[in-house]
């Protein structure tokens, strides 16, 4: 009998796609097309939602840092999404895939016409074999560039962005690949008897304390971004998996259900 074919929504973080020092990462995008390309062959259903724009953009443009300031930031974001869509295209293409991209802003979401077109777009790209990429479309938007401006944003990062994808298209997996490989009852940096937590049922308040504190210096997520795309994706029936972004094969045991990374276990009542 043919296995049942799962929606599957990866979010890839800034920190996977490039170096220390800023400079793009071609094994790790070449390592997750293929991953990618070969669980879509499996007969299930990818969206990859991508970070990475202003750091891209950064890199290409030969600027020594992240710039500071918003427009700058933005025309990053306008450059590197073309460089970041040049590279998906490259990579998914020497694997018999064909992407599509598809820039968000909060007003999508919040507006019923745009959502469900939306909707029809994610299904019809999927019916015809195609991996979406999404990203939020920093160019225009400064949900998650400005994230601590204080105003009510939907997004603020992608990590919350991928969480909204999965709930659109009604995804049956979240797997986001982070530069740590799960949740720990401790800073692992700090404590070397830090231990990973493999399963979350209940987020509470003693949990987002373990979640303190901001990403690296090249992406804009921390772990308490990641609890909160994990409260709407179970909310919504969606399991979601942190795992280390750096091994994308990884990706196989996630889809065949053996335990990986921190699993948050979708909630079972309710949720269409």
């Amino acid at each position: 009998m043919e296995a049942s074919k799962s929606r599957i929504v990866v979010k890839v973080g800034t920190s996977t796609l490039t170096h220390e020092g800023g400079k793009l990462n071609f094994r790790s995008f070449d390592s997750l097309a293929r991953v990618l390309s070969d669980i879509h062959n499996l007969g299930n259903e990818v969206i990859l939602v991508s970070s990475g724009a202003i750091a891209v953009g950064a890199c290409k443009l030969l600027m020594s840092e992240r710039p500071r300031e918003l427009s700058l930031k933005q025309a990053a974001a306008a450059v590197g999404q073309c460089e970041l869509m040049h590279l998906y295209d490259k990579f998914f293409g020497e694997y018999g895939k064909t992407v599509a991209q598809i820039l968000l802003t909060g007003d999508d979401v919040d507006s019923p016409e745009i959502k469900q077109s939306l909707i029809n777009t994610f299904n019809s790209l999927l019916s015809l074999g195609i991996v979406p990429v999404v990203n939020e479309n920093d160019s225009v938007s400064s949900a998650e560039i400005e994230r601590h401006s204080g105003e009510h944003k939907v997004f603020g990062d992608n990590d919350t962005l991928s969480a909204v994808v999965a709930v659109l298209t009604k995804a049956d997996k979240l797997i986001l690949l982070s530069d740590i490989d799960g949740l720990y009852d401790a800073n692992p940096i700090d404590d070397p008897n830090a231990r990973i937590i493999r399963e979350v049922r209940v987020i509470d308040d003693e949990l987002r304390a373990l979640a303190g504190g901001a990403g690296s210096s090249r992406g804009t997520g921390g772990m308490i971004t990641k609890l909160q795309a994990a409260e709407l994706a179970t909310a919504n029936g969606i399991d979601m998996i942190i795992a280390d972004g750096s091994k994308p094969e990884l990706l196989y045991d996630i889809v065949e259900g053996k335990p990986v990374g921190t699993l948050f276990a979708k909630r079972r009542c309710g949720n269409d």
